[in-house]
């Protein structure tokens, strides 16, 4: 009889450690996931942030190139279809990388 009671608190003990260790995954995967999907918002707000800041802001007359940009997109963006003649340090148009400083004539002013 001493055999039966000595085997029912293990018993016990290894149904609690289940128990902890389906609670610790469980709790785990919703870290994960809470984690996941506040970057995921934050990376979509962002983008809508940068994206609404481009269309609003004005080029300035000194302007940085950004990633994923062309002179295309920048002459575009900034009305200035003249960015080649204007800077002499681009011998090659497809050589534009992020970092490079361009200038910019800015586009002339409406009349009110």
């Amino acid at each position: 009889m001493a055999s039966n009671q000595s085997k029912r608190p293990i018993i016990i003990s290894e149904s609690i450690e289940e128990a902890a260790s389906w609670y610790c995954a469980f709790f785990l995967v919703a870290l994960i996931l809470l984690c996941y999907f506040r970057e995921t918002s934050t990376l979509i707000y962002d983008q809508d942030m940068k994206s609404t800041q481009l269309s609003e802001k004005p080029c300035d007359e000194i302007y940085v190139v950004g990633e994923g940009e062309t002179l295309h997109t920048i002459s575009d963006k900034c009305g200035d279809p003249f960015i080649v003649e204007q800077n002499p340090h681009i011998h090659d148009p497809d050589d534009v990388f992020p970092g490079l400083v361009i200038r910019i004539t800015p586009p002339p002013s409406e009349p009110s």
